[in-house]
């Protein structure tokens, strides 16, 4: 293909989105590069200021002067690595999180009237190019292929949580509608009610859509928070999602200083009990009951925090 093919479509591309005036395109005051990086410390739990240099390829004195802005504007807070005291951690404050996700709900507002142009015969059609020019191009780079990456919940994402719950665990447990119940119930009273400093949900995404969740909230025991809603599609099965969601939890609760993590389960969800095993959680209790049309045996599990738990 002729280099000046490829300038073509960049140019082109960069037009339509915007990229040359991205906060007028987005109606909001940060550019290009201050939106990337609010996004990318808006899906980690915990980033460190040379993770974002390295994955955003951005000049190190360029990177600490655009933080220092979002400091000054209350968007970040920034402190030691708790892995490393060389590494510079840095953390989206609430003020920062409604920031990141006025900007994700801009974006994709922008990109819903883009495709209102497309046809919806075609659009299929554009997502597989897009797709085919992301895996050719990816090849030539040094990066390893994308895998899922975890973000704030939009409109509609926990409307998934309780439809894939429900759906998932008929499919493979045979589980009535009275789970689906339970976990609407539980997402309602998030959606209704809840700390968004100590509380949160992660929603993961791998190629575009939703294949995972986890819950981080407070138990009624002071000090203690309470993991709930683990899940992984199994379409996104084989990432290490479980063990990532599970450990984006933990490392969140013990920055915003709680003491422990318990969570509910039942001994038929060998995977996940696995999972919570390798995090380092312990049973504590176990109860038979029948619920969900079937007999399971209850499973309450403990993780105490301290000091290298989040490592």
């Amino acid at each position: 293909m002729p280099i000046h093919e490829i300038r073509a479509f960049n140019r082109f591309y960069t037009n339509l989105i915007g990229a040359l005036d991205y906060s007028k395109h987005l109606r909001a005051p940060y550019t290009l590069t201050e939106s990337r990086v609010l996004y990318e410390l808006a899906h980690s739990s915990r980033t460190d200021a040379v993770d974002l240099r390295v994955t955003l390829s951005i000049d190190a004195g360029y990177l600490s002067r655009l933080l220092t802005k979002f400091e000054r504007a209350g968007l970040v807070e920034r402190g030691p690595s708790r892995t490393d005291a060389r590494r510079q951690r840095v953390t989206l404050t609430p003020r920062g999180r409604e920031a990141a996700a006025l900007l994700d709900e801009r974006s994709r507002e922008a990109v819903g009237s883009l495709l209102s142009g497309v046809s919806p015969e075609d659009r299929p059609r554009l997502a597989a190019a897009m797709r085919m020019v992301r895996d050719l191009l990816g090849r030539t780079g040094t990066r390893p292929p994308e895998g899922p990456v975890l973000r704030d919940p939009v409109p509609g994402d926990l409307g998934w949580i309780v439809q894939r719950h429900g759906a998932l665990y008929a499919a493979e447990f045979g589980w009535n509608t009275d789970f689906e119940g339970l976990v609407a119930r539980i997402v309602a009273d998030f959606a209704q009610d809840h700390d968004p400093y100590l509380e949160r949900v992660w929603i993961a995404e791998l190629d575009g859509r939703p294949v995972g969740s986890v819950m981080c909230v407070r138990d009624d025991t002071p000090g203690t928070a309470r993991l709930r809603l683990l899940f992984v599609d199994p379409a996104a099965r084989g990432h290490g999602l479980g063990e990532r969601l599970v450990k984006t939890v933990v490392e969140f609760a013990y920055e915003v200083g709680y003491r422990e993590v318990v969570l509910w389960t039942n001994d038929v969800l060998v995977a996940a009990r696995k999972i919570y095993q390798r995090a380092g959680f312990t049973l504590v209790a176990e109860k038979p009951h029948r619920s969900y049309g079937v007999d399971l045996v209850g499973q309450d599990w403990r993780l105490t925090l301290q000091k290298g738990t989040a490592t």
